[in-house]
């Protein structure tokens, strides 16, 4: 049974720092790729990062791009998002997803199978 819980979500100060975890059961991360996709308030579902099954390549949007860090631990089937200098408008739900296969680039809602239920991220003073 394929199962992916976010956590590590919460309330920053502009500038500061999260990290967010996906623990993921019934499928193992050397198969399937991870994306972080958010979502804020009256927008659409935003592909942010994803780490690729075969070879753990990192893909980021560019609005991202040096400030957030994708990684992952095979051992422990998770992967994590390391979120540092955050700006009010990285406020959103963020989500884990997996697709099967290799990533090639910054991930597309349509590519991916299994979701977890979302982890609220709050960056406001």
């Amino acid at each position: 049974q394929v199962q992916i819980v976010e956590s590590g979500g919460g309330l920053v100060q502009p500038g500061g720092s999260l990290r967010l975890s996906c623990a993921a059961s019934g499928f193992t991360l050397d198969r399937y790729s991870i994306g972080w996709f958010r979502q804020a308030p009256g927008k659409s579902r935003e592909g942010v990062s994803s780490i690729s099954a075969h070879d753990g390549s990192t893909y980021y949007i560019d609005s991202v791009k040096g400030r957030f860090t994708i990684s992952r631990d095979i051992a422990k089937n998770t992967v994590y998002l390391q979120m540092n200098s955050l700006k009010p408008e990285d406020t959103a739900v963020y989500y884990c997803a997996a697709s099967y296969g290799n990533s090639w680039s910054v991930p597309s809602f349509y590519e991916y199978e299994y979701w977890g239920q979302g982890t609220q991220v709050t960056v406001s003073s």
